[in-house]
């Protein structure tokens, strides 16, 4: 996939207040342009907390020449979210009055904002039409607000391992991730992109207890030296898990997007959640993961209940949330026949 940057001539205004000029948002897609008249299926991917746009770099396994979603046969998009670390507009780009990064002058980010930002990018390249539109997790809630707000333009969507609104559990993690945050000194002296590290490694710490499951830390980090004194593979793998998002990621655009989460409610402004659901027009399927404890199925269920004709699949998995990267097999079953 190749890498693209839009920029939005005039200015942005952002669900919450602010705005901001020339809002730039990354995006990869299919290495053959998209022209108008083009006979390939459009597949929009959308993509989790802390990817990027670069859908064949972190879905290795679904993406690529002669993958599930063929970047040769069709044209395969994915963009960058609002708030990001990977070059859209967020805390981390420059703010050009003052020539240093926005840090918390950057207006809060909503998954609607991240929407309409990406709506953008598909005016801009004149796509009148997406065939099928993929979303896992924070990747699903973009996915479902975008079938709520352009009804008419979706043909099928898949929403994976998500749900149509915020749940006061999912609210309770993200807040413990942005203490840690908090929690770390150097986080709010804004000095540079690297305030807050200590703090993000601990944010990712708790994360990844979300993301896993009892079984699969137990079928991964046991220890193997039974007569071991104190146990810590699993406290190193945390730790590794922590240093490797730091090294690459910032503790700003990681608190923005922590927040973007709680803003997640389709049915705000149009009548609640199954009214808005009720005007999705697209030929929708609904994955849930068996282990999933950040959302439990009975979210999908209900969302695949709500909207119009909607069909619900559940896959087995012991890696609880982060199924939906990882069983690769699965997944193709139930979406191949959508591209057929």
């Amino acid at each position: 996939m190749t890498k693209h940057e839009y920029i939005h001539e005039g200015i942005f205004e952002f669900e919450g207040g602010g705005s901001i000029e020339g809002l730039k948002v990354v995006y990869h897609c299919s290495e053959k342009p998209w022209q108008k008249g083009d006979e390939r299926k459009v597949i929009w991917i959308c993509h989790a907390l802390t990817a990027n746009s670069d859908a064949q770099d972190w879905w290795p396994e679904l993406v690529g020449p002669g993958r599930l979603f063929d970047t040769d046969k069709h044209f395969v998009i994915c963009a960058n979210m609002l708030g990001s670390a990977y070059g859209s507009s967020g805390p981390a780009s420059v703010n050009p009055k003052t020539g240093k990064p926005f840090f918390f002058d950057f207006p809060k980010v909503t998954v609607r904002d991240i929407v309409r930002a990406n709506d953008l990018v598909r005016r801009h390249l004149g796509i009148e039409k997406i065939d099928l539109m993929v979303g896992g997790s924070i990747g699903g809630f973009q996915s479902i607000e975008w079938t709520v707000m352009e009804p008419e333009i979706f043909d099928r969507a898949v929403f994976i391992a998500c749900g149509a609104r915020v749940t006061p559990w999912l609210t309770a993690w993200e807040e413990s991730q942005r203490l840690a945050l908090e929690a770390d000194p150097t986080f709010r002296e804004c000095a540079s992109l690297k305030g807050g590290e200590a703090g993000l490694r601990c944010a990712r710490s708790i994360a990844l207890i979300s993301y896993r499951s009892y079984e699969g830390y137990n079928a991964t980090q046991f220890e193997t030296d039974e007569d071991c004194l104190f146990a810590d593979r699993a406290g190193s793998y945390q730790r590794y898990q922590g240093k490797k998002l730091s090294d690459r990621f910032d503790a700003y655009s990681y608190d923005y997007l922590s927040d973007s989460v709680n803003s997640n409610n389709v049915g705000r402004g149009r009548g609640g959640v199954e009214a808005a659901l009720s005007g999705v027009k697209a030929d929708c399927t609904v994955i849930g993961i068996d282990s999933d404890r950040l959302f439990p199925v009975e979210e999908q269920k209900f969302l695949a209940s709500a909207v119009p004709g909607a069909r619900y699949f559940e896959i087995t998995s012991k890696f609880g949330h982060d199924g939906f990267l990882l069983e690769n097999d699965q997944l193709t079953e139930i979406i191949a026949p959508l591209l057929a």
